[in-house]
């Protein structure tokens, strides 16, 4: 490892998780520094062409197009900058995605400040770094199966990505103030899109949409 700090890009759409990324970034290490963030696909394209940073820290799902199109408006342009995907999401489709798209790891926002330095680094350093159990999915993904692509679920698809950011956490058995912490929403918010997947699902209870989403390996 070289002594300078790693340049790091922070991509999120919300700006309190972002903002506390960076402080605690700032405060616990000399190791990275962050010289830039963006909430938005066309923000984070612009920004990033012009710092040029090293690593790019990038949320899954945004609402112009999510870190797999900032990977894909980039990584032609600029291919030695590396992306490392930081997310709420661990499903299996999510992290495929972005790895096909280009990316060189996957944590999740469990990960402690600690190890996410440790994952920037790493990846900086030319490794590809991914939470517990989600390399898995790109081993099942990938070998033997040349380009082959997820197998798609009708029901599934009915979902938008913030409902199955919910109904995930629901059915590991967070309470909706827990749920609403976790993915900086409001609790009416939360409650409204376990509303919808009920809806959706034409299920009646928490209890049933927990069982579902684990037939989905959503959990």
């Amino acid at each position: 490892m070289s002594e300078t700090p790693v340049t790091v890009f922070l991509v999120d759409d919300h700006a309190l998780f972002h903002a506390g990324v960076r402080t605690e970034l700032d405060s616990i290490t000399d190791e990275v520094r962050v010289v830039g963030e963006a909430g938005s696909v066309a923000e984070s394209v612009a920004g990033i062409v012009r710092t040029k940073p090293q690593v790019v820290l990038l949320d899954v799902h945004m609402p112009d197009g999510g870190g797999a199109e900032v990977l894909r408006r980039l990584r032609p342009e600029l291919p030695d900058v590396v992306f490392l995907a930081l997310s709420v999401s661990d499903a299996a489709e999510d992290v495929i995605a972005v790895i096909r798209a280009g990316a060189r790891g996957y944590v999740t926002k469990t990960i402690s400040s600690k190890e996410l330095v440790r994952a920037i680094t790493r990846v900086a350093d030319g490794d590809a770094v991914f939470s517990p159990r989600l390399a898995g999915f790109v081993l099942d993904a990938f070998a033997d199966r040349p380009g082959s692509a997820p197998i798609s679920d009708p029901e599934l698809d009915l979902l938008t990505p913030r409902e199955r950011d919910v109904l995930r956490l629901l059915a590991r058995g967070y309470a909706y103030k827990e749920i609403a912490s976790e993915l900086f929403i409001s609790v009416k918010t939360v409650e409204t899109h376990v509303s919808s997947v009920l809806r959706k699902t034409q299920l009646s209870n928490r209890y049933e949409l927990s069982r579902w989403a684990s037939d989905r390996r959503l959990v």
